[in-house]
């Protein structure tokens, strides 16, 4: 962390160098994994993008090293990359390196390798293409290109992977530089319902009953007298896995009530809040305008 602080001074003023020749005004952000997660800081990383797009500055992004340990943070720029697409919007987002797109399989190991120009659906078999392929240009792998890529495309996003080792990479794709891309899955989601989506470490769990599955289905909230229980320690405002009876994610959201206040008036009616908590909170656990629900299947169907 201490060499971060020190790394991080030289590489803003490299950036600062370069594009200063091209009368360019550079902006270094730093995130970390939370800045995307908690929504009043989502906002406010947002909200400085956009002020320095709209003033024609060039945002350096990274992760803050200093800060960031191995348990709250991205360990890759592909996700990072993603994450900041999603948040301002992006219509497209370029990873360049060692290698041009994907392969059926490690082009550096297998001779049948073959290279798919185009993605449509990330499926599982496109997913066991990435292997364990990773590169020695840059941090990440083949398969967080693929979590950036699903994170971006659900976001409205097309992503490119290009080889970014020879010059100009961005002005070869323009001519016909070969590479991968993958197809943005249709309308962009509500800028709200994206960060829900792609929250990556959500701070809890809710189980709810057959019922309350069947309402959520049908666009309802969440109500406290559907949930049976409550996982984890959360704060008012944070994202929360939403479980089916089995157990299984039907999706996530973001709680109207800490854990503790969770449990105290979870499988009761909203009208017996105000009793059970001493102040009158909102009659829903999640509203459904906080709420991204999964294909949920069967789900629907029991009980």
């Amino acid at each position: 962390q201490a060499a971060a602080a020190a790394g991080q001074v030289r590489l803003a003023h490299a950036y600062q160098a370069a594009l200063q020749a091209h009368g360019l005004t550079v902006a270094q952000i730093l995130l970390t994994l939370e800045d995307t997660q908690q929504r009043r800081r989502y906002l406010n990383a947002r909200n400085t993008f956009n002020t320095l797009l709209n003033l024609g500055a060039v945002p350096v992004v990274n992760e803050n090293d200093t800060v960031a340990t191995n348990e709250i943070r991205y360990g890759d720029n592909d996700r990072l990359a993603a994450r900041v697409a999603q948040m301002i919007s992006a219509d497209c987002m370029v990873l360049l390196s060692d290698v041009d797109g994907l392969y059926t399989a490690d082009p550096g190991v297998s001779a049948d390798a073959r290279h798919i120009p185009a993605v449509s659906d990330i499926s599982p078999a496109i997913e066991a293409m990435a292997g364990g392929v990773g590169s020695d240009v840059g941090s990440g792998g083949m398969r967080t290109k693929l979590m950036a890529a699903k994170i971006a495309t659900a976001a409205g996003c097309e992503m490119w992977i290009a080889d970014g080792r020879g010059l100009h990479p961005l002005r070869a794709l323009d001519t016909g530089a070969r590479h991968t891309r993958f197809a943005a899955q249709g309308n962009p989601a509500t800028a709200r319902k994206q960060w829900i989506a792609g929250a990556l470490e959500p701070a809890g769990r809710l189980l709810v009953d057959a019922g309350a599955v069947r309402a959520l289905m049908q666009g309802r909230s969440l109500l406290p007298a559907g949930v049976k229980a409550v996982e984890g320690r959360f704060n008012r405002g944070d994202a929360v896995i939403v479980a089916g009876p089995d157990g299984i994610e039907i999706g996530r959201g973001l709680s109207a009530y800490s854990d503790a206040d969770a449990r105290r008036i979870s499988g009761y009616k909203s009208r017996e809040i105000e009793g059970l908590l001493g102040y009158r909170g909102r009659d829903e656990m999640i509203h459904r305008d906080d709420l991204v629900l999964h294909a949920v299947g069967d789900h629907a169907r029991a009980g």
